[in-house]
Formats: structure tokens, C-alpha cells, sequence
């Protein structure tokens, strides 16, 4: 989990996370906006190149020009990214698509909105070769994650960037290696042999669940970003720098809320009572999570439009 120092060739690394977030995303963004509430149309900022971006200055490593078709960083390092900013809502009473900076339905004036947050990384393998790239090949997968961290209270003013590292071949998050040979031989593989004419779905990996956190991510970038409407400022709360070992960080604490009855019941008797107190604020470390197993969720499902890999 240690990068390679002759890779690394972009420095000042904060400032220009900084300057590249608010002339990238955010000032282009909050135009967006502005014109959406005229045209009606969304003001969602794409997220798949501008992720590539930042993962570069994250990393200190340039891009390796390859235009979305093979190594995402010249290290060969593979990016993903997912936004849950701007998402379309929908009125609960009639349907309607409602736009998240809207407070009520635009048809029927409803204030009872679905507000939805469930947008997810795409992990994509279709052949034996794409599975052994991944998980031999590609040194490490960056997993860019912009939402809201205030999402509970509707406050959509308030945004968060947030990068994580996964090293397949490291021991410690070998879990991912599991997830995708389990969804490469019990998806798809058996998705091709019984509907051979319907592409299978790339493998969802949902920020915040079970699985994320069973594989042990590490966190290397987190920032808010306040008053992202009118005037964003971006505070860097996290930042580890590109040469730092990873594996000398504690990957990302683990909430006792993911846990089922059993998984809880389980980790109480491990760790006893005043430790799993504690953990209902601070979460599990990744001794405390050791014996935990990954869960049976691989069932295939047909995927239900195009996927194009430079929109992720």
C-alpha cells in the first residue's frame, strides 16, 4: 500500500485540490443553478472526468491520457466516482419528477417529496481477463464521493468531497477481491449462460454499507465545502499526502447502524460491553470488525440501459 515515489509528480497538492474544486465544480456548478431555475433543466455537474481530475491531485499522479480506456492515473491506478448532489426527487403524491433545489412539486405543489440518495459506484468485469486487470493489475482503486453530509436536515447548501483508497492485492482489503470474484462467477457468468443476449449489470458498490466498510477503505481526502450555492468555500479536513504509506492508516471506521441483530449480537460478545458502547459513536475499527463475514447478496439482475465507462 505504499505508492511509487517516481510516480508521484504533481505537488502542492491542497491549494490546488482547492482551486481545482471551485473552477472545476463548484463555480460551474452554482451557474447551473442559476440557469436551471430558469430552463427547468438539471444542474447536475458530470462527475466521471472531473473525478479524474481530482484523484490526480490527490495522488500527485497524472492521468494516463488514455481517454477513459485503460489506466485512469499513470500508475495505473483506476478511478471511480459517484455524486449524490443534485440527484432528480420525486413527489410522493403524484409522482412527478421533482428537482432537489425545489421545495414542493412542480405539478401538484406536494410538499411530501422523495428525496433520493442512493446513487452507487460501478464496478464493471466481463470476461476473465477484466477480473484478473483489476484485481492483479490495478495497484490500487480510488473511490471519489461527493454528497451531502447534512442530508438528514435537507440542507443542500452544504457539500462534502470525500476520496478512498482500496488495495486489491493488500491483505487487509482482500474483501473486495472476494465481492468481485462472487459477482463475476455468480452474476454474471451464470446472468450469460441462461439470458446470453442481455448484458448483466455492473456490480454496485454502495458508499456507506455492509460491503464498503467490510473491505476496509481507507480515507485520503475529506473537505466541506459551505454556502455552495452562492459563495462555496472549501475546508480541507483531511488530506494524507501522496508518498504516506497506507498502510500505516486506520481505514474508515465501521457504524454498529450497518450491522444486523446477529452481526451486533456477535461483535457485543467479542468486544464486551463497554466497547461496543463506545463503538455506538465512534464505529468499529478494523480489529474490532475482524471476524466479520461478508454477506450473501450476489443475485443477478439485467442491467437496465447502456453503460458508458467515461460516465461514471
Amino acid at each position: 500500500m505504499r505508492p511509487e515515489p517516481s510516480q508521484v509528480t504533481i505537488f502542492d497538492n491542497i491549494d490546488g485540490t482547492t482551486r481545482m474544486l471551485q473552477e472545476l465544480i463548484l463555480h460551474p456548478r452554482r451557474d447551473l443553478v442559476r440557469w436551471a431555475g430558469i430552463t427547468k433543466q438539471t444542474p447536475n455537474v458530470k462527475i466521471g472526468y472531473t473525478g479524474q481530475h481530482l484523484a490526480s491531485l490527490v495522488t500527485g499522479v497524472e492521468g494516463a491520457r488514455t481517454g477513459a480506456r485503460g489506466h485512469d492515473l499513470r500508475d495505473g491506478s483506476e478511478v471511480k466516482s459517484c455524486s449524490r448532489i443534485d440527484q432528480l426527487d420525486k413527489c410522493r403524491e403524484c409522482n412527478a419528477a421533482v428537482a432537489r433545489l425545489e421545495p414542493v412539486c412542480p405539478e401538484c405543489g406536494s410538499t411530501a417529496i422523495k428525496r433520493n440518495n442512493d446513487s452507487k459506484w460501478l464496478l464493471t468485469v466481463r470476461s476473465d481477463d477484466d477480473l484478473h486487470r483489476l484485481l492483479d493489475e490495478v495497484p490500487r482503486i480510488l473511490f471519489i464521493l461527493i454528497d451531502y453530509p447534512n442530508y438528514g436536515s435537507q440542507d443542500w447548501n452544504t457539500l462534502q468531497f470525500q476520496v478512498f483508497e482500496v488495495w486489491p492485492r493488500d491483505n487487509r482489503q482482500h474483501h473486495l477481491r472476494t465481492l468481485m470474484e462472487n459477482y463475476f462467477e455468480r452474476i454474471y457468468l451464470r446472468h450469460i449462460d441462461s439470458q446470453p443476449t442481455k448484458t448483466p449489470a455492473p456490480k454496485n458498490f454502495w458508499p456507506y454499507s455492509f460491503q464498503f466498510y467490510m473491505c476496509n477503505p481507507v480515507r485520503t481526502f475529506h473537505c466541506i465545502v459551505t454556502d455552495a450555492l452562492d459563495d462555496p468555500h472549501v475546508d480541507v479536513l483531511e488530506y494524507v499526502e501522496p508518498l504516506t504509506d497506507r498502510e500505516d492508516i486506520e481505514p474508515v471506521p465501521m457504524p454498529l447502524s450497518v450491522l444486523n441483530a446477529q452481526e451486533k449480537r456477535q461483535i457485543w460478545h467479542e468486544i464486551g460491553d463497554s466497547a461496543f458502547e463506545t463503538a455506538r459513536s465512534t464505529g468499529l475499527d478494523s480489529n474490532q470488525r475482524l471476524s466479520l463475514g461478508l454477506r450473501d447478496t450476489d443475485h443477478a439482475a439485467p442491467q437496465a440501459g447502456s453503460y458508458r465507462r467515461g460516465a461514471r
